[in-house]
């Protein structure tokens, strides 16, 4: 029993539409969208795992600079690969959707930033994020002494209590004034 489109059943369909923040057409067209993905042997297997560097060739992932870090928060492999299954993918693109909560955004959000996974951001998980959105070229790289400014006008700004890293709920509070934050959190297929 493998994935394929007639095997996504009416009982199945209704509840991955309850489970998420996704209507039916987008559910049925992530489903085509990971399907295409698979080897024609994967498609007669059930849970099929997609390692991350094809869902990498997704073209609304290919150039997110946090592509990596996408498929590792969604992942649920136990190899921490970064590998999806059908329902990590659909988990993903319901985080992104544009029906998600400003809280479930954020959450996922926070979990990407947080490079080291030790449920804060702190100078060092700062200076990755500012290296993937700004790039990693010479060209673009900020200087020592930049990337300090930086980071330290960043948790001036959040982190609240002080200890030198922001959490999550410093976090959301930080992203609840950013108007722009639910808008371009999104992948759509």
């Amino acid at each position: 029993m493998g994935t394929t489109a007639s095997q996504l059943g009416k009982d199945l369909l209704s509840e991955y539409q309850e489970l998420t923040f996704l209507t039916k057409q987008e559910i049925l067209l992530a489903h085509k969208r990971f399907s295409e993905l698979l080897t024609k042997d994967e498609k007669d297997l059930p849970n099929t795992r997609l390692p991350m560097n094809r869902i990498h060739t997704l073209p609304e992932l290919k150039s997110n600079p946090f592509r990596e870090r996408i498929c590792l928060v969604f992942s649920t492999s136990q190899h921490k690969d970064g590998s999806l299954t059908f329902e990590d993918f659909l988990d993903l693109l319901s985080a992104f959707s544009d029906s998600a909560t400003m809280e479930i955004k954020s959450h996922y959000a926070f979990r990407i930033f947080d490079f080291d996974d030790d449920g804060t951001l702190d100078c060092g998980d700062l200076e990755k994020l500012v290296n993937c959105l700004t790039g990693e070229t010479d060209d673009t790289r900020l200087t020592t002494e930049e990337m300090r400014q930086l980071i330290s006008n960043i948790l001036e700004e959040s982190d609240i209590d002080k200890d030198g890293t922001v959490n999550l709920s410093e976090f959301q509070h930080v992203i609840s004034r950013s108007p722009d934050f639910v808008s371009s959190f999104k992948i759509v297929l």
